[in-house]
């Protein structure tokens, strides 16, 4: 699996680039089908507000994408990784149980009601 993280208007010193690395690496646990990460640090509004955008590739689908903003990178950083791990827990959900109506042969017959009972 490949981790591509940028930064845009900015620079990410490689410190801050191997934690980013180790948090993005925490999401295997999460879905194993992943072929790639991708992180963007938007550092344009620095003293405001820090964006940070996780792109998710996966196998047979058409991929999971979680943005977040708060005042620290970190913190935008953990929202944006809550996120996904939300999108990743659901998208296997859906595949383990079916996400599916039964269909009409697997649906129990109703039941028929005598209205001369009286």
């Amino acid at each position: 699996m490949q981790i591509t993280i940028s930064a845009r208007h900015g620079h990410l010193s490689d410190q801050t680039q191997q934690k980013i690395s180790e948090k993005a690496e925490k999401l295997r646990k999460f879905f194993d089908r992943m072929t790639a990460i991708e992180v963007t640090v938007d550092l344009e509004h620095h003293e405001e507000s820090v964006n940070v955008e996780i792109r998710v590739s996966a196998e047979r689908t058409d991929g999971f994408v979680a943005r977040d903003t708060a005042p620290e990178l970190f913190a935008a950083l953990d929202g944006a990784v809550h996120k996904i791990e939300t999108q990743l827990r659901k998208h296997k959900e859906r595949r383990q149980t079916g996400h599916r109506q039964p269909g009409r042969k697997q649906m129990p017959p109703p039941l028929e009601e005598d209205s001369d009972s009286e």
